[in-house]
């Protein structure tokens, strides 16, 4: 048996925490009834329905990709361009989503899975997952500004302050690694574009505790049960 909101969860479609508000919301059904009881407990038997979709516990999936440039990050586009689920080639018979985004421009670590709780956690400022990037702008960067990005500046659409930044050694001062866990659209190129840089590349090598060691560009490996528990601890 399982708590209501773990069997939801354990479907793919949400949290544990999103499962309770589509349980509160009246949009869960057991058999053919609605349910708003967070107590109620269910076996693999019962029709669980969210709104007309039957859900199923499913096997979860957990996919590193190393994103090429190029690719979007959706399953489905309605202009047809290149997604990044195109790179997996029919490989799995779950439905899988990418976790957060990378803009067509961005290479590096993508995780890919169906597990709706591990997404929310990566996803959530508030879990505050490390995720690093190596940015490379089209000039050196003024002193005055690399000093401002540290201490945080207010963009359009509010303040914004990096977790961590540093300039690269031989790299003329044109290459810098940015930690945050902001997730904010095209946050770190605004950051460097309100001050007239252009980022010529930007490579996320790390995500949490996951590197691309031994992964390159357009490969994708699956997770180990090691790796999965760290993320799901941290």
């Amino acid at each position: 048996m399982y708590r209501l909101n773990q069997f939801i969860a354990k479907s793919g479609i949400c949290s544990r925490r999103g499962a309770e508000e589509l349980i509160l919301s009246g949009k869960i059904s057991v058999n053919g009834k609605v349910i708003q009881n967070l107590s109620t407990k269910v076996s693999a038997q019962d029709l669980v329905k969210y709104e007309n979709k039957i859900l199923r516990i499913q096997d979860f999936k957990y996919i590193l990709l190393n994103k090429p440039k190029g690719y979007i990050t959706t399953v489905k586009d309605e202009k047809n361009r290149l997604t990044v689920m195109s790179l997996f080639k029919n490989s799995f018979n779950e439905r899988l989503f990418p976790v957060g985004r990378l803009d067509k421009d961005t290479t590096g670590l993508l995780l890919l899975t169906n597990d709706g709780e591990l997404t929310q956690k990566i996803t959530h400022p508030k879990y505050a997952i490390k995720k690093v990037y190596h940015v490379v702008l089209d000039k050196k960067i003024n002193l005055d500004n690399y000093q401002q990005i540290q201490s945080g500046i207010f963009l359009d659409d509010g303040f914004i302050k990096v977790d961590a930044i540093k300039i690269l050694p031989d790299g003329n001062g044109k290459e810098l690694g940015i930690e945050i866990h902001s997730g904010r659209n095209r946050i770190i190129r605004r950051i460097f574009l309100f001050f007239g840089y252009k980022v010529i590349k930007l490579d996320r090598v790390l995500l949490g505790s996951l590197t691309k060691k031994n992964l390159r560009r357009g490969n994708w490996r699956l997770l180990t049960k090691s790796e999965v528990g760290i993320l799901k601890m941290n």
